[in-house]
C-alpha cells in the first residue's frame, strides 16, 4: 500500500510526538457540495438530499517524509519509508460531511457524518490522482417529513468509494467522487431494525465535488 489515510494515526502518534521539534507540514482544507441518496422509502419520496463534504488533512508526501525522517518516531520510520504519502486528520471530531437539506417539498433532513478511520489506495499519481478507499462511519441525521415518519437516524456503518483529485496548482485542487455507505439497518420512526430491509435506511450514496486549498502550517507533528 503506497498511500495511507488514517485519522486514528494522529491519536496513535501524538503521545510519542509530545516533545517533537516543530515542523512545517502542508495542510489541505477541502469543502464543496454533496448530494445524498438514502435508498429505500426516503429515496422514493425524494431521491436527492443536499449537503456539504468537508476534509482537513496534513498531507505528508514522500519528499516530506524523507526530509523530516528524524521527526518521525523511530518505531515508525521503517514503515514510513515504504509509503509515498500519509494523510492525517488533526481531529476525530472534524466531520466528514454535513447534511443540509431543507423541506422544499415533503421531506427535509439535517445531520452529520464522522469518519474516524479511512484507508485509501491510489490507482494513479501525478496531477490527476485516482484513488479507491473505504472507512468506518458514524452518522446522525434528523428526518422530518409530511409523507414519512419523523426519524432520528443514528447508526454506525462502513463505506467504499472512489475519488478523482485534480491538481490545478500547488495550492489549489479539485476533487470529485462517489461513496457508498452501508449502515446497520434502521426503521423509519424509531431506532429499531426494520421488518424488511427495503422498508428502512441501510444504504446511503454520496456524490461530491470539493475545492481544496493547501498551505504550509507549523506544528509539533
Amino acid at each position: 500500500m503506497s498511500t495511507i489515510r488514517v485519522a486514528l494515526l494522529w491519536t496513535l502518534l501524538l503521545p510519542t510526538l509530545a516533545f517533537a521539534q516543530r515542523v512545517t507540514v502542508p495542510v489541505d482544507v477541502g469543502v464543496g457540495p454533496a448530494a445524498f441518496m438514502f435508498f429505500g422509502p426516503v429515496f422514493d419520496d425524494q431521491p436527492i438530499h443536499t449537503g456539504v463534504k468537508v476534509s482537513v488533512e496534513a498531507v505528508l508526501d514522500k519528499q516530506w517524509l524523507t526530509q523530516n525522517r528524524r521527526s518521525i518516531p523511530a518505531r515508525y520510520r521503517k514503515y514510513a519509508k515504504s509509503l509515498d504519502e500519509v494523510r492525517i486528520s488533526p481531529s476525530l471530531f472534524i466531520p466528514d460531511s454535513l447534511i443540509i437539506s431543507p423541506q422544499l417539498r415533503n421531506t427535509g433532513m439535517y445531520g452529520v457524518t464522522w469518519k474516524p478511520l479511512e484507508l485509501g489506495v491510489p490507482l494513479s499519481s501525478g496531477p490527476a490522482r485516482l484513488s479507491v478507499g473505504g472507512g468506518l462511519l458514524l452518522t446522525y441525521a434528523f428526518l422530518h417529513s409530511r409523507t414519512l415518519s419523523n426519524t432520528h437516524f443514528v447508526r454506525p456503518g462502513a463505506e467504499v468509494g472512489v475519488d478523482l483529485e485534480l491538481q490545478l496548482s500547488k495550492s489549489f485542487l479539485i476533487s470529485l467522487g462517489w461513496e457508498s455507505a452501508l449502515y446497520v439497518p434502521q426503521e423509519l420512526g424509531g431506532l429499531g431494525l426494520p421488518d424488511r430491509l427495503r422498508d428502512g435506511i441501510f444504504h446511503v450514496g454520496q456524490a461530491y465535488l470539493q475545492f481544496h486549498v493547501r498551505f504550509p502550517y507549523t506544528t509539533r507533528l
